[in-house]
Parts: C-alpha cells; structure tokens; sequence
C-alpha cells in the first residue's frame, strides 16, 4: 500500500502475517529449512537473502557464524567457525585478496578477519576427482578420464563481475590496439563456431602452420603482454587452495571469448604446456565433451561419449590421461561465455625474453585441517550406503585395473604431438582484430 513504511506491518496484513509468524514457530530447524529452500520467485528469494545478510551484519564484531552440519576449529586461532557456507549476500564481501595480501587480523563488517573468512570460504569448495569412462586404447582397457578434475565455488558471483569486467576491458584495449600485436586476435565471423576472440598472455600460442611455416606450439622468438594483476590473482586463488600444484604454477594463459553458437573443436593441448593445466568458466555453463574420438556432427556441433557440465565460477583441471588421451571439445555454446585457460609453459619452450614473475614463486598453500578438508578433498568421498560404498569401491577396482593396463609407449607418443586435429581454419589467427570485426 502507497505511503507505507518499508519493513513495518501494515493494518491490513498484521494479522495475516502474525498467524505466518505463528506457524512458522511451531515448525522446528529441518522445516523450517524445508520451507526457505524452495518455491520462491527470484524476486523473493533476493529479498529473502538481502533481509539475511542485514541481520547478520546487526550481529557485529561478537557474533558467531551459525552451522547446519558442525562447527570447525580454525587450524591458526582455535576459534570455533562454520563449516556451512553462509549466505551468498554476505559471502559477496569475501574478496579475490582474502587471505593472500594481509595478516589475517583485519576485521570486516560481519566481525570475521580475512584468515577467518578464507578458511570458511576455502571449506565451501566443491572438488569432484572421480571421473570414470572406460574405453580400450591398444585393446587395452583405460579410463580416459583419469586426472580430471572439478572444483566448484572457488570464484564467488562478486569475484566473477570483476574478472569479467576486467576481460572486456582488455577486449577494448585489443580493439584499440593498445595490446601487442600477437596478443590479442579478433576474426571475422564467416560461418557458424568460427570467429571467436582469443587474448594471449605469457607467450605466443600458434594453433597451426603459419604463413611463415612455424608448426603448431609457442613461438618462442613473438612477444605478448604479460599476465595481468588480477589473472595472477587468481592463480594464487587456485594454487593456495589446493586446486592447481605448486609445482606447475602457470606463467601463460589464453582467454576466449565467445558469443551464441561459438565453440571449440576436438583436440588436444599441445605438449608445449605442461600438465596440469586449467579452464576456469564463467558468464554462460556449458558442456565440454571427452572420449578418444570424438565426431563433428556439423558446424559448432559435436559427439561424444563423455558431457561435463562447467558451472560458471568453477574451475576444470585437464591432467593425465584427461589430458594426453581423450581428446575435448566445447560445442556451440548456448550464451555469451567467457573461459580462462591457465598453462604453465615447457622449460625449453619459454620465449627468449621470458621473464619470471616473482610475484608467482612465492605461493604457499592453505593450511588444511582434516576438519576444514573441502568436499571431495583428497578424493575420498562421503559414503552413505552400503550401495554407494560397493559403487565406489567397484570403480575404484576398475581404476587400479587401468593403472596397472598403462598403454604402451608409442600410443603415448602418437598423442604428444597430435595438437588440433580439425585443421588450420578451426582456431582463429593470430594478429590484430580484422577491420570492421564488432564485438
């Protein structure tokens, strides 16, 4: 009603509200739970978690993080924090810097210190290690998705709004040509998956045989912009919360940037890069399709036995046999979609006049507690019932088979090299944005 008070009961709905309040009362935590979970337009849900967060804030400095499952004991100052998330209103405020750039005793609004809120963040990631597909490689039995990774929840929605500002930014600047030249490439769009825009950084990638006759890999004598700050941030995100390995910490990356029906064809990531290396999604999910052979159906449109879905904020992690045998591909792409590809470069591949960045060798992980160990962390999954528990231990009899059925050396060898297989026209060229390309 016009003239009303926000946040006041009004004459006229008091009494309906107060028997709403009644009934809540007689309900206890799991229904009431049931209740807020679900049927909620997007308007109501918004508001529901606005109303949250600002009670969570009156709480100030003495309050104490509330928990559906258990509390947890922080590994540094014994304090007793949540091990469920909290809400994503107040979770927004948990930012790309958390944990990396201060001493821990710095207090926010909601009372917690960055170490604090790192530690709840850190808890909340969503890592999935337990791909499976079987094919016979060399009439070998193999599971080609082994080494595949899948970390959820590691960007929040505030963290991604950055980063995608951040590359549209860099897009206008490749527009402008203030980027150098080999580092940003925007081709024309003249058929259905091709045409979409790439953004180097570290070395020069190229995809197929140039005009000058360079092979596929690094050109090592091309320079490009380094790394951005805030892509080096989040590699620092990725390696100190266990996602990536200190010991393959990237110094290159490559952006795309994608509009409705762009895609990436089958293959696999040149050897020039090391493994593992890493996709992170965002703007759009997708499918991203795996197996050993895969078929192009038709322009942008692809098969095979194996989709994975890619949540926006998640990160993918390609590594042994997920890297080296089954091949992937990104069919048409149903939205607009941004992905960052992290790789760490060969020794012997580095460009001339490669310089390492210290500010990446001095990346020290999180402290894990068993208590604090996010979902899914060291592949040990939570085992409900006796039929999940055979389930998981009949893939696992099936994956020791796999380790034991390695294949034989040359097949390795015969995927090392074998970098895109779907020819030259299928990645875009590299150089400056072609004249009248638009966004």
């Amino acid at each position: 009603m016009a003239g009303d008070i926000p946040g006041k009961l009004t004459d006229s709905d008091s009494a309906g509200r107060t028997g709403t309040i009644g009934l809540l009362k007689t309900l206890n935590r799991d229904e009431l739970l049931e209740v807020l979970s679900q049927g909620f337009c997007q308007h109501c849900e918004a508001l529901l978690e606005e109303r949250i967060h600002q009670l969570l804030s009156k709480r100030g400095s003495e309050s104490t993080v509330t928990s559906d499952i258990t509390l947890i004991s922080n590994p540094v100052t014994g304090k007793q924090l949540a091990r469920t998330p909290p809400p994503p209103a107040a979770n927004s405020d948990i930012l790309l810097n958390d944990g990396l750039g201060g001493s821990g005793s710095t207090s926010s609004d909601n009372g917690l210190s960055e170490e604090q809120k790192e530690h709840i963040r850190f808890s909340q990631v969503v890592r999935k290690k337990d791909f499976v597909h079987m094919e016979k490689i060399n009439g070998k039995s193999m599971n080609v998705l082994k080494g595949l990774e899948l970390h959820t929840k590691v960007f929040n929605a505030e963290e991604q709004k950055k980063i995608i500002e951040c590359v549209y930014n860099l897009q206008r600047m490749g527009q402008k040509g203030q980027l150098r030249e080999r580092t940003y490439s925007e081709p024309r769009k003249w058929m259905r998956g091709k045409g979409r825009v790439t953004i180097q950084f570290g070395c020069c990638y190229n995809y197929a045989v140039d005009k000058n006759g360079n092979p596929p890999g690094i050109l090592r004598e091309e320079e490009v912009d380094p790394l951005p700050p805030l892509f080096k941030q989040m590699i620092k995100r990725m390696v100190r919360w266990h996602v990536l390995p200190t010991m393959c910490v990237p110094n290159s990356c490559i952006v795309n940037i994608y509009n409705e029906g762009d895609c990436i064809p089958p293959h696999i990531d040149h050897h020039d890069f090391l493994r593992p290396f890493c996709t992170v999604s965002f703007l759009t999910q997708c499918n991203i399709l795996f197996g050993s052979s895969l078929k192009i159906v038709s322009p942008g449109e692809f098969s095979g036995p194996v989709s994975i879905p890619l949540p926006v904020g998640s990160v993918l992690i390609l590594n042994g046999n997920g890297a080296d045998i089954a091949k992937h591909c990104v069919p048409a792409v149903p939205g607009k979609r941004i992905s960052i590809t992290f790789r760490r470069m060969d020794e012997s591949k580095l460009p001339y006049n490669f310089l390492p960045d210290p500010e990446l060798s001095r990346i020290k992980p999180f402290i894990v507690s068993p208590s604090s160990a996010p979902q899914g962390h060291h592949q040990k999954p939570v085992i409900n019932s006796s039929f999940v528990k055979a389930m998981v231990q009949q893939n696992q009899h099936r994956n020791d088979q796999a380790i034991k059925d390695k294949p034989d050396r040359e097949a390795t060898k015969t995927t090392k090299n074998d970098s895109f297989l779907c020819g030259n026209d299928d990645f875009p060229p590299l150089g400056k944005a072609s004249k009248g390309a638009s966004r």
